[in-house]
């Protein structure tokens, strides 16, 4: 059996009256890739940082290989840190610009204590490698000196100059132009089997996350709507926010037009004051009274599939 490496269970995170994860719960197995997805707000980010305790949760549990990150004080968190590490959605604005590509991704091996000075340079040099950056030329240079695609390579160099177990990549390429897209998505995909990484892939782009995921969650307001294997969601969605997301991504044939059925109305509710009962039944097309009364649990509806939906979108017949 595959050895479980991140488990979120509950998780709650509040900033004064706004509850911006919402009894998040999910499991990260060795080598998996999840993905987490959604409109920008729905707390994809925040759910990120409370897992890296940045900042802590406001209730929930965070286990990492069994230890509860979320009693983790002091030393005994900052020992544990360096398995969980994190790449940052603005590659240029999360490097200090003061510092040398050299200082940035050694930074890492200071606070932890690893080696000499020479040999973290030694370090250094294999992670901007493998990142493909000519280290020669990089390393006495500062970030403002790099294109955006340059920047997040140094971000991704520094992630796993500690060699981490998992790592959380907080929207990596939605700041990038679409041809470097392409070029950090592959890499961080070579990156994934080279480490042998574990890897939370949080993205607004259902299009990225179907190339470079083994599951996907959908969040909406702060709860997970959907979780499922990423073929089997993105081949036949159940929960009508998913399909209505789908619906969304643009085709390269400009002659396919999107089906208005299946897209939503009505504007993202305030997270201050999310509706009772399910908080998408204000642009659902199939919500009912009961939908208002009584919020739907997330249930297992097929193997690896569940859904949080009182009346879920009906799996095709067979040969459909």
């Amino acid at each position: 059996m595959t050895e479980t490496m991140l488990e979120v269970e509950d998780l709650v995170v509040e900033f004064g009256p706004v509850q911006a994860v919402s009894g998040v719960s999910f499991t990260l197995r060795a080598g998996e890739t999840l993905g987490l997805v959604g409109e920008s707000g729905c707390g994809k980010s925040s759910t990120a940082r409370a897992v890296m305790q940045l900042p802590r949760p406001t209730s929930g549990s965070v286990r990492l290989q069994g230890m509860e990150l979320t009693r983790a004080r002091g030393e005994a968190l900052r020992a544990v840190r360096p398995k969980l590490q994190m790449i940052f959605q603005d590659p240029v604005s999360s490097l200090n610009p003061r510092r040398t590509v050299l200082e940035i991704v050694a930074a890492p091996l200071e606070v932890v204590g690893w080696g000499d000075r020479g040999s973290r340079r030694e370090r250094v040099v294999q992670a901007l490698e493998a990142v493909g950056l000519d280290s020669e030329i990089s390393l006495d240079r500062r970030p403002h000196e790099f294109s955006g695609g340059q920047c997040q390579r140094i971000s991704i160099a520094r992630a796993l100059v500690l060699d981490p177990e998992v790592l959380i990549c907080d929207e990596p390429v939605s700041a990038l132009d679409v041809s470097v897209q392409a070029q950090i998505l592959n890499l961080l995909h070579d990156m994934k089997d080279r480490y042998n990484l574990t890897m939370l892939f949080i993205s607004h782009d259902l299009a990225v996350v179907k190339n470079i995921c083994d599951r996907v969650a959908v969040m909406y307001l702060g709860k997970v709507v959907e979780e499922a294997d990423s073929e089997a969601l993105y081949r036949h969605p159940r929960h009508h926010y998913t399909r209505a997301l789908l619906a969304a991504v643009p085709e390269p044939d400009p002659g396919v037009r999107p089906d208005p059925v299946n897209l939503m109305s009505g504007e993202l509710p305030s997270p201050m004051n999310p509706p009772s009962g399910c908080r998408f039944r204000t642009r659902c097309p199939r919500a009912e009274r009961k939908c208002a009364d009584v919020e739907p649990p997330l249930a297992e509806i097929a193997p690896r599939h569940r859904v949080a939906c009182h009346f879920p979108i009906a799996e095709p017949a067979a040969g459909a």
